[in-house]
């Protein structure tokens, strides 16, 4: 009777968090629709406004980027609009805002000029506030989704089910690039340019809609309930989630963590706790992975590669996201946070040197695409799934969703400058000159290196630990580690 209670509870767990996961899908189909849209992009918007070199460059990071300044602000807003009407509610709104986005996108001339008329070339400016409207929805979702799973999971599966958000990110990516290569595959380059590149964005409409309908079905964090006194609807919830035994005892860990740290100010846990998260995220992103994912057709073009062909090597790229991101699934649990991080910063930072050197010797051959792979890999097993279980994980019940907030606010600030600088290095005439492409690649790989030192010598493993054990990680001031912490990061 109690296995087949735990089943249940199990069972009712995963789909919960499958649901709150296609946030996650949504998160990665919206970053990475642009990836097959830059070359019409800039032949439909900026080509058309006669800019110099450095101009055009410019407009189009900011074009590429601008969902990012969305996400910025959607990142920075959750924590504070989770904790005031809880994570269920802040979900739904960016599933909405998910679907205006798409809607705005794909015909941004809407309500301002005929739709494919020489007037819209105008509508740049109407497609960059719908690309930020959107970037606020993945902004809270990227928070939100990998936070919703980490509350409602038990302690011994909670890394494979937050890993599920990054699976359903790369699931969400790799699918866009398919939607993306389909819809090329329609028409000629003049065809995509003018009419193609809508559909790529229209697509998202649907995802948007069924994770709106969803949401409707899946009950409040009981964590956030807890937190707002609601004590009934926590052990409500809690009692669906883990059974009538384990809830009871769940409830009261909860309520011990609130009563033992009254204060809910940021730095009340020290702010060691709030760096560790800020670099984690700054780090996942200074590494160049969305320079490699928004702009791989891009990457592949400049290697020679044909529109179609420059699609499908994409598609390859997607493909091995989704292989070691479950690698990462299955592992993460079994071995821990900090050897995957370690292991997949030093990968990357091989992969990355390997690219540069290829394209700055103009070896355009299988070794550029291989080492590609590789770094896709080495991110995918380790920083893509990994760095938000620990973003998830190591902030204490008090200050998670606004210490959460901060650091995915500052990890989509640092996502922005990598999109927008890279079209910048790559494109450069000296750069291009001097080091043929590769110039990006090689500081790609400093930042990979630098991760894994960071990693080793700061980050404290977390497997295996209630969210509310993760308390005695941190000390309540900042002036040293605690010997927990210590002896956890040794």
């Amino acid at each position: 009777m109690i296995n087949q209670q735990n089943n249940q509870s199990s069972s009712y767990i995963t789909l919960l968090t499958l649901v709150a996961a296609l946030g996650g899908m949504l998160f990665g189909w919206d970053t990475a629709v642009i990836s097959g849209t830059v070359s019409s992009l800039d032949a439909y918007f900026i080509a058309p406004l006669g800019l110099d070199e450095y101009e055009s460059n410019s407009l189009l990071g900011t074009l590429v980027s601008s969902a990012l300044i969305g996400c910025v602000i959607g990142g920075a807003i959750a924590g504070t609009l989770s904790q005031r009407f809880g994570r269920k509610k802040m979900l739904i709104v960016s599933a909405f805002l998910f679907f205006i986005s798409a809607l705005g996108s794909a015909f941004p001339e809407i309500g301002f000029y005929a739709i494919g008329s020489e007037a819209s070339h105008q509508a740049l400016p109407q497609f960059i506030f719908y690309r930020i409207l959107g970037g606020v929805g993945v902004g809270m979702a990227s928070m939100l989704s990998p936070l919703y799973i980490a509350e409602i999971a038990p302690a011994n599966i909670r890394g494979r089910l937050v890993s599920y958000n990054q699976m359903a990110i790369v699931t969400g990516i790799i699918v866009v690039y398919f939607v993306n290569y389909l819809i090329a595959s329609q028409g000629d380059d003049s065809w995509i340019q003018n009419v193609g590149w809508r559909y790529m964005f229209a697509s998202e409409m649907i995802p948007a809609a069924i994770f709106f309908t969803l949401l409707f079905t899946v009950p409040e964090s009981p964590r956030w309930h807890a937190l707002k006194g609601h004590n009934k609807e926590a052990k409500q919830t809690l009692a669906k989630l883990h059974g009538s035994a384990e809830a009871e005892i769940e409830f009261n860990q909860i309520q011990q963590s609130f009563n033992h740290h009254a204060s809910s100010k940021l730095f009340s846990f020290g702010m060691l706790v709030v760096v560790i998260g800020i670099l984690l995220s700054m780090f996942q992103q200074l590494i160049g992975i969305n320079a490699v994912l928004y702009y791989a057709p891009e990457i592949f073009k400049t290697m020679g590669s044909g529109t179609n062909a420059a699609m499908l090597q994409t598609i390859m790229v997607g493909a091995v996201n989704v292989v070691f991101t479950l690698v990462a699934i299955f592992t993460v649990d079994k071995y821990g946070r900090k050897p995957l991080m370690i292991f997949g910063a030093l990968g990357m930072g091989t992969a990355m040197f390997a690219l540069g050197f290829s394209f700055y010797n103009g070896s355009m051959g299988t070794g550029v695409l291989l080492a590609m792979l590789v770094y896709v890999a080495c991110f995918s097993l380790s920083w893509g799934p990994v760095c938000w279980v620990l973003l998830s994980e190591i902030f204490p019940n008090k200050i998670r969703s606004m210490a959460m907030s901060i650091a995915v606010a500052a990890q989509w600030i640092t996502n922005y400058i990598v999109s927008w600088s890279f079209p910048l290095m790559n494109n450069n005439s000296y750069l291009t000159e001097q080091f043929n492409h590769g110039f990006a690649y090689w500081i790609y790989g400093v930042m990979s290196l630098l991760a894994a030192l960071f990693v080793w010598k700061l980050v404290p493993e977390t497997k295996g630990k209630s969210l509310e054990e993760m308390e005695n990680l941190w000390q309540k001031n900042d002036s040293a580690l605690t010997v927990e912490q210590q002896k956890s990061i040794a």
